[in-house]
C-alpha cells in the first residue's frame, strides 16, 4: 500500500477527480428549458416578450416575461447590441441588456473536456504498468529469471546434514575448494570444472546435496526448477537462461543449481512440436552459455536428473558437464549414517538399534528413512509417550512398505482362514529354499491393499541376482497359491495370488529375455526397448526376433514358472504338518515373529531347484 500512494499515478488520479467535481461544482446553472436559434430571441423582441436578456459569453440568455428562460449562442467577440441592431432592433424595443464576462475556468472548460479523460486513462495505464513491474508481480517481465538467490553467508544445510554418500560428498568438496581457492587449482594449469551433473533415483538426496554445496562454499547461490524456464511464450526460456547466468556473473564467484533439468535437457530434434520447440531454443540458450565464447567466469553449474538417459549428448560432453556424480541407493552403513542424522535432536529409547533399522530397510533411500523417523515420532506421540521405542520404527517400516493397518476391515472366518493357509505357504517355501531371504514377519493383518503379507529380510545388501535365487523367489512367490490348491482344491482357488502371478510373470520374462537365463535359448537377449525422448517414458518395446523365437520365449517363460509352482507344492506337500500349525497360529495370533516362526517349523530339509522328482 505504501508504493501504491508512492507512485505519481494516485496524484494523476486524484487530480482528474477533483477537476472533475470543480468543474461540475462551477458549472453554469440556471433555469434555461430551450435552446433557440439568435433569430428567435429578436422576434421575440420584436413582439415585446422579452423581460430582459444577459450576456455571459458566447451565451444569449433571454427571460421572457412569462418566467420561461431561452437562450442561444453567438459568436463571443461580437457586441449584443451591435448584433441587435443588425437584426433590426430598434434601441426603444431593446430590453434591458447585462453583460458578464466569462471566469477563467469556463474559458478552459472545453480543453478540461478534451484532457480529463486523457489524464484519466493516462495515469490509470502508468499505475497499471508501475505494479505490474514490482517484485511481486511478473507480469510484464517474462524474461525475467526466477531463480531464488540464497546468500553464501548464512549457510542452512552442510556436508554435516548429508550422509550415506561419501564419495559424491568427495567430488563435490573439490568443487567446494575450486570456489574457495581457485588460484590454487589454477597455479598447476587445472582447469575449473563447467559443471557438475548429479545423477539418481528420487529420494537418494541430490536437491539436499546441492544445498549443501552451497552451505559449504559461501557463495551465492541460485536455483531453479527447469521447469521455470519453459512458458507459453516463445523465446522465454532462453531469455530466462541468459538472464540467470548475467545474474550469476554479476555476483562470481556462484553457484547456479537446475533441478530436474530433463526438463529442458532432452534430446534435440525429437519434440513433437519440430526442430524449432521451445525446450530447444532454451537447451540451446544453456549450451552457448556453460560452453561458449565468453567462458572465462567463476560460475559452476550443477544440475540434478533422475533421468540421464534422455539428456541432450551436447549437455553432457566436456567443457559443460564436466563431471557427473551418481547418487546411489544406500548401502547398510550409509542408511545407518543417514539414521543417525535424521535422529538427531529426538528422544530415543534405550532399546532403539540403529544398525539393525538399517539392516531391516534393504533399498530405502534417504527420503524413506527421513520418512521413517517422521512416521516413528508420530507413533510415539500418538500413543502418548516421551520417547521413540523400537517398536514404534518396526511399525513405521511396515507403514512405508505395506500403509497402514486395517483392522477395521471386516474379514470372514473362511476369507481368514484361505489368507493365513496362503501366507504361511509363501513363508514354508522361502524357508525350504537355498537361496531365499530368511522370513522376519508373516501378518494377515491387512495393511494397505494387501489382505496379508510376509516380510523377508535379506542378510546382507545385493549387488547381483544369480539364476538360482530368482528361481527361489519365483517358487517364493507362488507357494501362496501352492497352499491354497493343497489345503482347498482347485475349485477353492481364490484371487488373492493375482499380484504373486503379475511379479513371477515379470522375473521369469525378463529371466528369458534380459538376462540370457535360459538354455533353451542360450545367453541372448531379446527385444529392443524404444523411447520418445520427448515423452521420456516407454511407449512400447520393439520385437527384433521372429514368431518362431518368440513361441520360445513364451515356452521358456512357462517352464520356468511351472517348474517353480510344482517346487512350491512339492515343498509344501511334504511339509503338510508344519504348513498347518504356521497357519494356525496365524489364525490365532495374526501376526508371527521370525523367532516364533522358526521355533514352530524347525530343521527342514533344503529343497533346491534340480531336486524336484
Amino acid at each position: 500500500m505504501r508504493k501504491f500512494y508512492k507512485s505519481g499515478a494516485i496524484y494523476l488520479i486524484l487530480l482528474a477527480l477533483i477537476g472533475g467535481v470543480v468543474f461540475a461544482a462551477f458549472s453554469p446553472k440556471g433555469s434555461v428549458t430551450k435552446p433557440v436559434d439568435f433569430g428567435s430571441i429578436v422576434k421575440m423582441i420584436q413582439q415585446g416578450e422579452v423581460k430582459e436578456i444577459s450576456v455571459h459569453g458566447d451565451r444569449v440568455t433571454a427571460t421572457l416575461k412569462d418566467g420561461n428562460k431561452v437562450f442561444a449562442l453567438k459568436e463571443p467577440e461580437i457586441d449584443i447590441v451591435k448584433l441587435l441592431k443588425e437584426f433590426g432592433i430598434k434601441p426603444d424595443q431593446m430590453p434591458p441588456i447585462t453583460v458578464t464576462e466569462p471566469t477563467l475556468w469556463e474559458k478552459i472548460a472545453p480543453w478540461v473536456d478534451i484532457l480529463l479523460p486523457i489524464l484519466l486513462f493516462a495515469g490509470l495505464f502508468y499505475f497499471i504498468l508501475r505494479q505490474a513491474q514490482g517484485p511481486t508481480n511478473q507480469a510484464f517481465s517474462f524474461g525475467k529469471s526466477r531463480a531464488r538467490m540464497i546468500a553464501g553467508d548464512r549457510p542452512s544445510v552442510t556436508f554435516d546434514d548429508v550422509a550415506g554418500e561419501d564419495e559424491a560428498k568427495e567430488e563435490l568438496q573439490e568443487v567446494v575448494e575450486f570456489l574457495r581457492e581457485p588460484q590454487k587449482f589454477l597455479a598447476l594449469g587445472a582447469r575449473i570444472p563447467k559443471g557438475v551433473l548429479m545423477v539418481g533415483p528420487p529420494g537418494t538426496g541430490k536437491t539436499l546435496m546441492a544445498k549443501a554445496v552451497a552451505g559449504e562454499a559461501g557463495v551465492p547461490f541460485f536455483s531453479i526448477s527447469g521447469s521455470e524456464f519453459v512458458e507459453m511464450f516463445v523465446g522465454v526460456g532462453a531469455s530466462r537462461v541468459r538472464d540467470l547466468f548475467d545474474q550469476a556473473k554479476k555476483h562470481a564467484p556462484s553457484i547456479i543449481f537446475i533441478d530436474e533439468i530433463d526438463a529442458v535437457g532432452r534430446h534435440r530434434g525429437a519434440g513433437l512440436g519440430g526442430s524449432h520447440d521451445e525446450r530447444e531454443q532454451t537447451l540451446n540458450q544453456i549450451l552457448v552459455e556453460m560452453d561458449g565464447f565468453e567462458t572465462d567466469t567463476s560460475v559452476i553449474v550443477i544440475a540434478a536428473t533422475n533421468r540421464p538417459d534422455i539428456l541432450d549428448p551436447a549437455l553432457l560432453r566436456p567443457g559443460r558437464f564436466d563431471r557427473r556424480v551418481v547418487l546411489d541407493r544406500p548401502d547398510i552403513k550409509g542408511r545407518e549414517a543417514i539414521l543417525k542424522v535424521h535422529v538427531r535432536g529426538k528422544p530415543l529409547a534405550p532399546d532403539v538399534d540403529l544398525s539393525v533399522l538399517a539392516k531391516s530397510t534393504p533399498g530405502f533411500v534417504g527420503a524413506d528413512l527421513e520418512n521413517l523417523v517422521n512416521e516413528a515420532a508420530i507413533l510415539a506421540a500418538r500413543r502418548g509417550k516421551k520417547q521413540i521405542g523400537m517398536e514404534e520404527f518396526t511399525e513405521a517400516i511396515e507403514r512405508v512398505i505395506a500403509g497402514p493397518e486395517r483392522k477395521s476391515r471386516l474379514i470372514s472366518e473362511k476369507e481368514k482362514k484361505i489368507i493365513a493357509y496362503h501366507e504361511a505357504g509363501h513363508a514354508l517355501v522361502m524357508r525350504a529354499t537355498p537361496y531365499s531371504d530368511p522370513v522376519h514377519k508373516i501378518t494377515i493383518v491387512s495393511r494397505g491393499m494387501a489382505l496379508g503379507y510376509t516380510m523377508p529380510l535379506p542378510e546382507e545388501d545385493r549387488v547381483l541376482e544369480s539364476r538360482e535365487r530368482l528361481k527361489d523367489e519365483l517358487a517364493g512367490l507362488l507357494g501362496g497359491r501352492a497352499a491354497e490348491e493343497i489345503v482347498f482344491g482347485e475349485a477353492e482357488i481364490t484371487t488373492g495370488a493375482a499380484n504373486d502371478l503379475e511379479r513371477v510373470t515379470k522375473i521369469a520374462r525378463e529371466m528369458v529375455t534380459r538376462y540370457g537365463m535360459s538354455e533353451k535359448l542360450g545367453p541372448l537377449t531379446f527385444g529392443r526397448k524404444e523411447e520418445m525422448v520427448f515423452l521420456g517414458k516407454e511407449l512400447a518395446e520393439h520385437r527384433n526376433y521372429s514368431e518362431e523365437v518368440a513361441r520360445a520365449i513364451d515356452l521358456e517363460v512357462r517352464k520356468l514358472v511351472s517348474e517353480s509352482y510344482r517346487r512350491a507344492k512339492y515343498i509344501l506337500t511334504k511339509y503338510r504338518d508344519r504348513l498347518d500349525l504356521v497357519a494356525k497360529k496365524l489364525m490365532e495370533k495374526e501376526t508371527i515373529t521370525r523367532e516364533e516362526f522358526e521355533s514352530l517349523v524347525g530343521d527342514i530339509e533344503l529343497v533346491s531347484s534340480d531336486a524336484i522328482p
